[in-house]
């Protein structure tokens, strides 16, 4: 049987996932109903945090000083150049077609953009930070991970979670070196607020270039 702790830390990712799946099922993401459909798995991970909010004692136990903010910040974008660059063939697991926000007549439509932005930014760092680092990494070390310093995390669980977080993404290669990163910040830091930091910093940037260069295999 699942424990609580456990539902919910990953009821949230799992729920992500599932949403996934379903815009797989419908189609390729050309249209706009399948599109809109970002936004509602987006919302049903917020409600899920917020319902297990209780459960995210190291949210509230792990306020960085400025110093991890601002290294997190540098993180962020030292994970976003580094991102837009590791695209070549054998560091992709296909060729997706990415979200594009255009209408049919070629502009974007901003309520599209901007929910993709909102969600990559401020929803989803936080779902798979607390599930990727402050649940599995802490887990493979004693399955009571909640009481598990991150500064106690081997090598070895920061390199297979990392290399399982790089293969969730399309850009594999990308994916494994920002899971390293966002990992290393969790376990220098002790808070899991750095490596969500950096996540959102990453992801934000991200979206605003995604947006200016018209990249949307990217998203």
């Amino acid at each position: 049987m699942i424990s609580p702790q456990v539902l919910a830390y990953a009821g949230p990712f799992f729920c992500y996932l599932l949403f996934l799946v379903v815009r797989s099922l419908i189609g390729a993401g050309e249209g706009i109903e399948v599109r809109w459909i970002y936004g509602v798995q987006v919302a049903m991970v917020a409600i899920l945090l917020i319902g297990f909010r209780d459960y995210y004692t190291e949210l509230r136990n792990s306020w960085p000083r400025w110093r991890v903010w601002a290294w997190s910040v540098v993180c962020g974008i030292f994970v976003f150049a580094i991102w837009i660059r590791l695209d070549q063939p054998w560091m992709k697991l296909g060729d997706a077609p990415g979200y594009s926000p255009l209408r049919a007549d070629g502009t974007a439509d901003p309520l599209l953009a901007g929910m993709r932005i909102c969600g990559a930014t401020f929803i989803v760092p936080v779902m798979e930070e607390l599930f990727w680092r402050s649940f599995v990494m802490r887990w493979m070390i004693d399955h009571d991970f909640r009481s598990v310093n991150p500064r106690r995390i081997t090598w070895l669980a920061l390199l297979a979670v990392s290399l399982v977080f790089g293969l969730e993404h399309d850009l594999w290669f990308a994916g494994l070196l920002a899971g390293l990163a966002y990992g290393y910040l969790y376990i220098r830091s002790g808070s899991i607020w750095a490596p969500i930091c950096a996540h959102a910093v990453t992801n934000g940037l991200l979206g605003i270039w995604v947006l200016a260069y018209a990249r949307w295999e990217f998203w």
